[in-house]
């Protein structure tokens, strides 16, 4: 499709990926805005659902720093706050055998998805009772997962299970590729150790997500960019997906669908940008 009018009719409500959909981590795309204006205009909700490894509440701050007013969506369900609150309610089985001492890995903006609740931050692995890994760290790069060896085999050693707060791999940032939480929770189950993901492509992230925004599954259609994470995971909640070229795979319309079907994933429809 060239446009997202061409589909929006058929469905109540969107469940809709942020990072290469709606921005690229610095600026909307350019026709964002406008989709969104144009569906809250239909009385059309929108829920954000990220992958980011941060609290909702810091996500909103972020676009409206971008100028994507709240008035513009319903919600915001992201794989950080599925994290804060499976640590804070430890009513799922994962959770409810960590410990109360963790060693982070990430970045000091992430630390809302821990900081207010009754937890002991550590400074090393072999003090702490599990890692919570939310990415790599701004000041020892964002490019090489190498860098990150030497405290994962320290985690691994201390026998640490791991808590990844984002299961992507890899986002692009201002035209720029950059390593994600997921890519060093695949080395970590390579290398033996247990890994407890929350977000996309897990179904049960779409549950708290379709209550936000108050439409039945059927009725609702998820976008995103990522094959991997996006598409698998609307496939595996059993809600239609359309497919957005404008982020991580930046493919040509034209080789898109043998894509799609290469990876068995059948969105109802594929478009160059999330675009009215």
């Amino acid at each position: 499709m060239s446009g997202f009018s061409e589909i929006a009719a058929n469905y109540d409500g969107f469940v809709v990926d942020l990072w290469g959909v709606v921005h690229d981590g610095v600026k909307p795309y350019p026709s964002v805005i406008d989709c969104l204006q144009q569906l809250r205009a239909l009385k059309k909700p929108v829920v954000f659902l990220s992958n980011a490894p941060r609290r909702a509440t810091a996500i909103g701050r972020g676009l409206a720093a971008m100028g994507i007013g709240a008035e513009l969506y319903a919600g915001i369900m992201s794989s950080g706050e599925a994290v804060y609150l499976a640590l804070r309610d430890r009513t799922d089985t994962d959770f409810a055998a960590l410990g109360n001492r963790l060693f982070h890995l990430g970045p000091e903006r992430d630390r809302d998805v821990f900081d207010t609740l009754p937890l002991i931050s550590v400074n090393t692995p072999a003090e702490a009772d599990f890692l919570l890994n939310t990415g790599p760290d701004d000041y020892l790069g964002l490019d090489d997962p190498s860098i990150y060896t030497p405290i994962l085999n320290a985690a691994l050693a201390a026998g640490l299970p791991m808590v990844c707060a984002n299961p992507d791999l890899e986002v692009v940032r201002d035209g720029k590729r950059i390593i994600c939480a997921g890519l060093l929770a695949q080395y970590y189950v390579a290398q033996g150790g247990k890994v407890v993901l929350r977000g996309k492509p897990d179904p049960a992230i779409y549950t708290p997500t379709l209550a936000l925004l108050g439409v039945e599954k059927s009725r609702a259609l998820a976008v995103g960019d990522s094959l991997r994470t996006d598409m698998a995971g609307a496939k595996a909640a059993g809600i239609d997906a359309c497919w957005v070229l404008s982020g991580i795979h930046a493919l040509h319309p034209g080789v898109a669908p043998e894509q799609a079907m290469l990876a068995g994933i059948a969105p109802v429809a594929i478009l160059p940008e999330f675009a009215w």
